[in-house]
């Protein structure tokens, strides 16, 4: 099934590789959740030393990850300030509602990005007891639904200092920040101004499942009480978290090569009449949408019985992301029948 179909769905539906299985097998395990797994302990340790954090804690996933530091940061009657496009906004589940209480003010482009003075306009008075507390901003980087938009550490750091001038924490959803960085050339300790930050490794890193949840030792406590509250206490979870020691070793700086396929694909797209608008591409998604005569379903329907695979985002934006398994045979898949849709037409 692997092999009979050009998956360009997610960067989420990677298989481990052969190297990555291996360590999965080899791997030390004992029990997450009463603390004695030394693999997990490792890759924690790993990752906040990474980033210049004090702990980590590994969790299922990315939603779980920044609900945790939703429920730390903020408490119930009070806001945060994010993107509309923004995934703790539209694809958890309403979890910052149902888990924590908390309300959502929004503000920024149709790319994902929200500047500093936005974020400023956005925050509530404390002394108006009308009005719901600002408690936390985030900001998510790349963009998913921005088309894989990288906000660019100057931008960060303006919204760092909003946060600083009127004491509200500050949280970076990460799920793809490896993208930007190799594609911005940053380096992890640069991001060390946030209080909290999530980093996926089950998208273009590779690995089979796993997120993980960075701050000072504190917040990480508070954190893993939350973790096991939401259900995200994992038992022998050596062998998930060794998958994600291997990815942080060996898949960061193959990034690129997933960029560069995402420019190939964008070049595809501006050569065909039914294209209308493709948002910039600067990562590894690329968003788009058809003229009106077409409908999207239809599209769509060609490309998979072709063997192609993509996402209709809504009623309009088609999405293809590109990721390690993605072969040269997949992409000559999706070239050829994109440009054969032209024939339907």
């Amino acid at each position: 099934m692997k092999n009979s179909i050009a998956d360009f769905r997610s960067d989420t539906v990677t298989r481990p590789s052969k190297g990555m299985l291996n360590a999965m097998q080899k791997a030390l395990i004992g029990d997450d959740v009463l603390g004695d797994d030394p693999t997990v302990k490792y890759l924690e340790s790993m990752a906040s030393e990474i980033f210049g954090m004090e702990a980590g804690l590994f969790c299922p996933s990315g939603t779980m990850t920044n609900q945790i530091a939703i429920n730390v940061h903020c408490n119930p009657g009070e806001e945060l300030i994010c993107s509309p496009l923004s995934h703790i906004y539209n694809y958890e589940g309403g979890g910052v509602a149902f888990n924590s209480g908390v309300q959502i003010r929004t503000a920024g482009d149709k790319y994902g990005r929200i500047s500093a003075e936005e974020v400023e306009s956005l925050i509530q008075p404390e002394i108006d007891v009308h009005a719901a507390q600002t408690s936390l901003i985030v900001v998510e980087n790349t963009s998913n639904k921005g088309g894989g938009t990288c906000l660019g550490l100057p931008l960060l750091r303006e919204i760092s200092n909003i946060s600083k001038k009127y004491g509200i924490n500050y949280h970076l959803d990460g799920a793809r920040l490896f993208n930007a960085m190799v594609r911005d050339n940053e380096t992890p300790k640069q991001y060390d101004f946030f209080d909290s930050i999530s980093i996926c490794l089950s998208k273009g890193l590779g690995a089979p499942i796993g997120s993980l949840l960075l701050s000072n030792k504190d917040f990480i406590e508070q954190g893993r009480r939350v973790r096991k509250r939401l259900g995200g206490g994992m038992r022998q979870s050596g062998y998930l978290a060794a998958a994600g020691i291997y990815a942080l070793k060996n898949n960061i700086n193959r990034l690129g090569e997933d960029h560069l396929l995402a420019q190939k694909i964008k070049d595809i797209l501006k050569e065909l009449d039914y294209i209308a608008e493709i948002k910039p591409v600067q990562s590894n998604i690329i968003l788009f949408r058809v003229i009106k005569s077409i409908n999207p379903s239809d599209l769509f329907n060609h490309l998979q019985k072709n063997g192609v695979y993509i996402i209709l985002m809504d009623k309009e934006w088609m999405r293809i992301v590109t990721h390690l398994d993605i072969s040269k045979k997949h992409f000559q898949m999706l070239s050829e029948s994109l440009y054969s849709f032209s024939s339907k037409i």
